[in-house]
């Protein structure tokens, strides 16, 4: 890395999750175990089992230039106005191409869906 500037210094992989570390390599790493959340704890054990990677990126839930969600109505209407495959809520798994009306969402209208 040395000699790189910017956004070069972005581009050079880190990590095996390159995502998650910092050009410093440094990382903010959360933790979870079975004792205090054990759904979240399976599914990041099933995820590992699926990928071969025990780790999830946590962050911020929201589309530019909309607020933090704040409630499961909120996550289910960002949910739908992105690209994203599936939403988690609690025990409940959506999979944006099984959501019924889903051509009705669109980024560009996101504040005018309220239900």
């Amino acid at each position: 890395m040395e000699g790189l500037f910017g956004i070069e210094k972005l581009k050079v992989k880190r990590s095996q999750v390159p995502a998650v570390t910092h050009v410093d390599y440094s990382a903010r790493i959360q933790t979870v175990d079975e004792q205090r959340n054990p759904l979240f704890h399976k599914i990041l054990k099933e995820f590992d089992a699926l990928t071969g990677c025990p780790v999830m990126i946590n962050t911020s839930f929201n589309i530019r230039g909309e607020p933090i969600v704040c409630s499961a109505h909120d996550a289910y209407r960002c949910f739908m106005c992105t690209n994203m495959d599936y939403l988690l809520i609690g025990e409940y798994l959506f999979e944006r191409e099984k959501q019924p009306n889903k051509d009705r969402f669109k980024k560009e209208h996101i504040s005018t869906i309220l239900d």
